[in-house]
């Protein structure tokens, strides 16, 4: 029976593990030293080594004939677990696997020991899916597992990993694999399959992988059947995606403003059964490649993806571009792709957009429904007029709670004495956002503009809208925002809030809001 390449390839010791050097010689020495964990977490995108590392970990530990760190894939123990025929290593997939009772079933086996093996080892891949009941039940079993028992988790949303799991784990960050990695790779798999892949044709189908090992793998598998030799023009009809002449044809048209020879070549591509959002995808990789040739010529060797006989091509495009147009057409075509997979007919989407991109000044249009505005801006003068902030602008608000549900910790730092001027900005606020969205639009809406800065284990949330700290004064919504913070950085933090508007600026905002929308012909709504 024939066997997919992807799993017939996967690494079976750390040393056949590309790009993630700095994971695996740490495990490998600990392997050594027989100084291994007791739970691991595995993070990073799909196809980086997460569950190849953690068997390769679960064989290790267990291996009878450990040679430098890595399992000799000769002893029975080894054999049985590349067969999947070890009892005592237990794969869980979370995303089917999620709930209480199947933890309780994994908790309850963990009390007996192994049956031939010195280590019961659980992998639980995409350990984010499970539920909140099912987290709790594993945690106390992580906590204090038996002697024999090491948990090995892997995800690639780590935000969703409740903070109790992480702080009880030895965290490992995997890195998207370098295109040159993947492509050489592939050259050495091709070799020993005897596909003929030439070097441009690795190097493509590296760069479609977007760092993803084994997405490389199964395009290379998929390609060796529609191909006798595999060159960037079947990589590109294989994928479904526009060959490099029809993409660089676009680009150098849109560049002219020729909207006929654009709309000529997507009715061509469409006609081959091209993937329109894919092809996308390709001019927002390309365009980018030109922003930064355009921006940054003397590093763009390096910062430019894509083949190295395309450089010239791109240098030469990126002559006859401003900067400001290469970043609106950027824009265009990011909204353009997001709306793709929401309207019926995507060839007139992406028609459209070829049509705006080749205006003087390309624009993105926004509809705006005049009701949802009208609403907001009712919302907005209503907190104003009946706000009960006293609090002059600048002034931080130390303690928007009294019996506050979750214990905040107390300051550790000197606040009096604190110059927020001094203190750089918080990288993860933009993470924190984004689930606030989730769990909280309003909350996340009133936060536009906004920046966060940590001294200590204080968090500082410098808003513009005065309306924020309304909010935070509400006992439900700090929590809630406590919470949000918490699941995201793993770590609980004492917050404070300022808002650099008056309540006389935001007052004025707010009749500016209402002025704008009575001059733009809806006036009667408002009244």
């Amino acid at each position: 029976m024939y066997k997919a390449l992807y799993r017939k390839w996967r690494p079976l010791k750390f040393d056949d593990v590309i790009s993630q050097k700095h994971i695996t010689d740490t495990l490998k020495n600990q392997v050594i030293n027989n100084k291994t964990a007791h739970a691991y977490l595995f993070t990073g995108s799909r196809g980086t080594g997460k569950t190849t590392c953690a068997r390769i970990l679960a064989k290790a530990v267990n291996c009878k004939s450990v040679a430098d760190g890595n399992p000799c894939l000769e002893c029975d123990i080894c054999r049985d677990a590349d067969n999947g025929n070890l009892p005592d290593i237990v794969e869980i997939d979370a995303a089917s696997n999620n709930g209480v009772e199947d933890i309780r079933e994994l908790r309850d086996g963990a009390v007996y020991m192994p049956e031939r093996c010195s280590y019961k080892i659980y992998i639980i891949d995409e350990v984010h899916m499970l539920s909140t009941s099912a987290f709790n039940a594993l945690l106390k079993i992580m906590e204090e597992p038996p002697d024999y028992v090491k948990f090995i988790l892997a995800t690639t949303e780590i935000h969703k990993v409740p903070a109790t799991i992480v702080s009880r784990c030895q965290r490992y960050d995997f890195r998207r694999i370098k295109p040159e990695d993947i492509a050489g790779r592939l050259l050495y798999i091709a070799e020993q399959e005897n596909i003929n892949l030439t070097e441009d044709g690795a190097f493509l189908i590296a760069r479609l992988a977007d760092g993803g090992m084994r997405d490389a793998i199964s395009l290379l598998d998929q390609c060796s059947v529609c191909a006798e030799r595999i060159t960037p023009e079947s990589v590109s009809d294989t994928a479904g995606i526009a060959g490099r002449d029809y993409l660089f044809d676009i680009i150098e048209a849109l560049s002219e403003k020729n909207i006929s020879g654009v709309l000529n070549i997507v009715n061509t591509l469409y006609n081959k059964s091209k993937d329109l959002p894919r092809l996308c995808e390709e001019l927002i990789t390309q365009i980018r490649n030109i922003m930064l040739i355009k921006i940054s010529p003397d590093s763009a060797g390096n910062l430019v993806m894509g083949l190295p006989d395309e450089l010239e091509r791109l240098k030469k495009i990126s002559q006859s571009l401003e900067t400001e147009r290469i970043m609106a057409m950027l824009d265009i075509l990011q909204e353009c792709h997001v709306r793709m997979s929401k309207v019926l007919n995507k060839r007139v989407e992406f028609e459209m957009t070829a049509i705006r991109l080749c205006r003087d000044n390309p624009v993105q249009t926004v509809q705006a429904d005049n009701t949802e505005l009208l609403d907001k801006i009712r919302r907005l003068e209503n907190k104003i007029i009946n706000s009960s902030v006293s609090r002059d602008s600048g002034d931080i608000v130390d303690k928007p709670l009294k019996n506050q549900a979750v214990e905040e910790p107390k300051p550790n730092i000197d606040l009096q004495n604190l110059s927020l001027d001094e203190i750089p900005k918080f990288e993860q606020w933009e993470n924190i956002i984004e689930e606030l969205k989730k769990d909280n639009p309003a909350v996340a809406g009133s936060l536009y503009a906004s920046y966060a800065q940590v001294a200590g284990n204080v968090l500082f949330i410098t808003a513009e809208n005065r309306w924020f700290v309304d909010l935070f004064k509400n006992r439900e919504t700090a929590v809630a925002i406590g919470e949000t913070i918490r699941r995201v950085t793993g770590q609980g933090y004492a917050i404070r809030v300022r808002c650099l508007t008056t309540k006389e600026q935001q007052r004025n905002m707010a009749e500016s809001l209402i002025e704008k929308a009575k001059n733009s012909g809806i006036e009667t709504a408002v009244e």
